[in-house]
């Protein structure tokens, strides 16, 4: 969809909903008429941004220190002869996380096979391990390296989590790894992760958009990819029109509501001191 078809359609929508608006609109709750403005807002701004991206036209995505450490990571471990460890979380499919994990999979391959590099990528999920596969079997034949492909490197250990978490410190443990990527969802066995990676000198890059395990993956990790940053590098490394006008689409969305807010508390402040007579949380706070 060119932009003049999405603005016409976007245009059509609205004349609808302003006159079905004034004729009494039954079906609207007033109260919470701002929710139905903020989806409509945000939508049009992630179709703009996407349909941007699809065109070919330049969209800016600051650089990220995480990622700059992927290659010295690769490269440490190709000169020392040790391979690479991936693990992409413990969730299936179905996180956003995961998705993300995998997709960050295929550039770490791409990697791997570019120096020939033994990666590992124990899973613990079916779905994970069969997704897996075909991003580094995609990243090998990109690199024009499918004899280094095996489909023992993305294998599966178990669903449970600690017994997960004790597969892979056992690999840990025994192939001493030279660089660890931790890419996902985790929960309380990140901490026992990344602390058996620090204890065998291993460079490790986590990146995760859990709250509660951020802290240990930056006390534990040489670099951590924190919140949205995780997204915004899986968009990067993907070049997927639709992942980075998305995330440019989020971005401009998130400064919309800071200005918003802003303005609410100025003139708030205003307000109560009488200088002014407009309050304007009335008109954005959503029953």
């Amino acid at each position: 969809m060119n932009d003049k078809k999405f603005w016409f359609t976007f245009g059509i929508i609205l004349i609808a909903f302003i006159i079905y608006w004034l004729l009494g609109h039954p079906f609207f709750i007033v109260e919470r008429v701002t929710m139905l403005y903020a989806i409509l807002l945000a939508a049009a701004m992630l179709i703009f941004y996407i349909n941007k991206a699809k065109r070919g036209e330049k969209i800016y995505l600051r650089a990220i220190p995480g990622l700059k450490a992927f290659e010295e990571a690769v490269g440490r471990a190709t000169e020392m002869g040790k391979p690479v460890l991936y693990v992409p979380g413990i969730q299936d499919m179905d996180q956003v996380e995961t998705v993300a994990g995998v997709i960050i999979l295929g550039h770490v391959a791409k990697m791997t096979a570019r120096y020939e590099t033994a990666l590992n990528v124990p899973v613990a999920r079916s779905i994970v391990m069969k997704a897996g596969r075909e991003s580094v079997r995609e990243a090998y034949i990109v690199e024009g390296r499918p004899d280094l492909f095996h489909e023992d490197m993305v294998h599966y250990l178990t669903d449970d989590q600690f017994a997960y978490a004790a597969g892979v410190n056992g690999i840990m443990m025994r192939e001493k790894p030279a660089a660890v990527f931790y890419q996902g969802k985790f929960y309380a066995e990140s901490l026992i992760l990344a602390e058996t990676g620090n204890s065998i000198g291993a460079i490790q890059i986590a990146g995760t958009a859990s709250p509660a395990q951020i802290p240990f993956f930056v006390t534990a990790c040489d670099y951590t990819l924190i919140g949205e940053e995780f997204f915004a590098a899986s968009a990067y490394l993907s070049e997927d029109p639709q992942l980075i006008g998305a995330v440019k689409g989020m971005d401009i969305l998130k400064v919309m509501i800071i200005a918003i807010i802003a303005l609410s508390i100025f003139l708030r402040v205003f307000n109560d001191l009488g200088w002014i007579n407009f309050d304007i949380l009335k008109y954005l706070t959503i029953q």
